[in-house]
């Protein structure tokens, strides 16, 4: 029974560990994307336009081996990501709509960024998965 749950527990890694590959490898292929136009290659465009490429192409992947990790996972810890990322979905549109209409209506005195959103999205999905994985465990 023991070598079994090892052997899972080997496999859930593997899929972790490339699950972290590609999510570096897009965080790579996004600064590039962003720094490469000022920094690199002065602004041409078919350079960043490959770049964007590139960084699309890494995301599906990321979402690729994301889901090839969900598809790993039991019943119950699918149950806690999936109520999770549910909740992570409602909140930041509801809260992302919301920071917009702060910015279109000169609410705020700065303007509304993507990144601020992102933010957002990354601490209430750990938040909301540390929360589920209480409650459910």
């Amino acid at each position: 029974m023991s070598n079994k749950l090892d052997k899972i527990k080997k496999e859930q890694q593997h899929h972790l560990k490339v699950l972290a590959l590609w999510t570096w490898t897009w965080v790579g292929t996004m600064a590039l994307a962003t720094f490469g136009p000022k920094f690199i290659w002065d602004g041409q465009t078919a350079l960043t336009s490959l770049a964007i490429f590139i960084n699309l192409l890494n995301g599906v992947l990321m979402i690729s081996a994301n889901r090839k990790l969900f598809n790993f996972y039991d019943e119950l810890e699918r149950k806690i990501h999936l109520v999770s990322l549910a909740l992570t979905l409602g909140l930041t549109v509801v809260v992302g709509l919301s920071y917009s209409l702060l910015d279109q209506t000169n609410l705020i005195s700065f303007d509304a960024e993507i990144g601020v959103l992102v933010l957002f999205v990354g601490l209430t999905e750990r938040i909301t998965f540390f929360i589920n994985r209480r409650r459910y465990l």
